[in-house]
């Protein structure tokens, strides 16, 4: 993490160059799994409204009628990153809450250290606020780390549980990911969206200082924990995932009982903006499990 914290905080030519290789990465002649799609932006573009949780202001918003299933986004990333998914989710039926973790998106943020403890302990209290006792959960990359803790501690506030691009402890890490090129588009892009939507644009490098502690230690699930999981899961993944080792990913399934291993082809930890239909595919699949 400390790398990926250098290589975000870069001098102004390093930004530049990564912003100058974007369209070659997002390139038609490139494979699908190395490109980055333009960031999605929410059916509406709606406003959304704020919940006060955990001495935070909580970004949300709903759409559509049905049974309720919420979305929740990875590290550094925003809800706009769902709107394909939201809109396939809508159409079958399903109503749709996305919401910005705490520092994330529109959301605030306290001096507080994070762990996922926490972050979960805001999705459960946004729940609480909603007034929804019970809710399929979907998450990606640190919304499926989110969404395994609530798992693990909090069952009986979920139906089934999508996370993809998870990991359950810091091994489960590629060496040398952060230097992808498409993750480090990412991480540039991170930064330009973190200015435009923050209540606090100007504090990126704080926030990062924040959140980079966490993801140096966090999450530590031990098999033991994994195994109480009776939520029906589906624990999935890119082919090309850049970030998590595949034999991670497949620990994780063979270890929650009952997971459903789901690896989509040609995409990789951005299926979100790669290939939403089959990813939102898959989500619907796992929403239907018994």
């Amino acid at each position: 993490m400390k790398k990926i914290l250098s290589a975000l905080f870069a001098s102004s030519i390093t930004v530049v160059f990564v912003l100058a290789i974007m369209p070659v990465i997002s390139s038609e002649a490139s494979p699908v799994w190395k490109t980055l799609p333009s960031t999605p932006v929410l059916p509406g573009e709606p406003q959304g409204s704020y919940a006060p949780v955990n001495h935070i202001q909580m970004w949300y918003t709903i759409f559509g009628q049905g049974q309720p299933v919420l979305l929740l986004h990875g590290g550094l990333s925003n809800s706009n990153y769902w709107g394909n998914v939201v809109k396939i989710l809508v159409r079958n039926h399903y109503q749709v809450i996305v919401a910005d973790s705490r520092g994330h998106g529109r959301s605030t943020r306290t001096e507080d250290p994070y762990s996922y403890d926490l972050m979960s302990s805001d999705v459960l209290a946004l729940l609480d606020y909603l007034k929804i006792p019970k809710v399929d959960l979907v998450g990606w990359s640190d919304g499926g780390i989110l969404g395994i803790d609530i798992a693990i501690h909090h069952p009986e506030r979920l139906r089934h549980l999508f996370a993809y691009g998870a990991n359950t402890d810091p091994s489960g890490l590629r060496q040398g990911f952060d230097k992808d090129p498409t993750m480090m588009a990412f991480f540039d892009r991170s930064a330009v969206e973190y200015k435009k939507l923050s209540p606090t644009p100007t504090q990126y490098k704080q926030f990062m200082e924040q959140i980079g502690h966490m993801w140096d230690t966090q999450p530590n699930f031990t098999s033991q924990e994994l195994q109480t999981i009776r939520v029906p899961t589906t624990i999935a993944d890119g082919q090309y995932e850049e970030g998590i080792l595949r034999s991670h990913t497949e620990y994780m399934a063979h270890t929650i009982p009952g997971a459903k291993l789901v690896i989509i082809p040609k995409v990789s930890h951005f299926a979100i903006l790669q290939n939403p239909k089959a990813l939102s595919s898959e989500i619907l699949k796992c929403l239907n499990r018994p």
